[in-house]
């Protein structure tokens, strides 16, 4: 952490069909994104690793319990920001995890931004 500035703990999620858009994201916050830590679901941290070389502390996979892993962070005060792009209009066989990390995250009123305009508009209201 370099002087006053706050290291948010950012999960990072995104449904198969919102992976671009998701990478998108980041790649534009990239330079605000690199002093936070970050974790992700698997093949999200994969992805974000690989395309924008920032540290991602990287989680099983969505549908093998990746979710719920995170879901358990947000509910040990281990996560201030869950930026979740995920697919409301197709149906995927965890349903029930994505719910429930969704449930956990309104339990613990973190942050949640499930598009590219929430995402934007929380982390331009979070301090440096």
């Amino acid at each position: 952490m370099r002087g006053s500035q706050v290291k948010r703990q950012i999960a990072l999620i995104a449904h198969d069909n919102k992976k671009p858009a998701l990478l998108d994201w980041v790649k534009k916050h990239r330079a605000r994104l690199a002093d936070q830590s970050l974790c992700a679901t698997g093949t999200t941290g994969a992805l974000i690793a690989r395309e924008t070389g920032l540290r991602v502390r990287r989680f099983k996979s969505g549908p093998l319990g990746g979710d719920l892993q995170i879901g358990g962070r947000i509910s040990e005060g281990k996560i201030d920001l869950l930026v979740f792009f995920w697919d409301p209009l197709s149906p995927h066989p965890h349903d029930p995890d994505v719910r429930a990390l969704l449930r956990v995250a309104t339990v613990y009123d973190i942050l949640i931004a499930t598009g590219p305009a929430t995402a934007d508009a929380v982390l331009a209201g979070m301090k440096p």
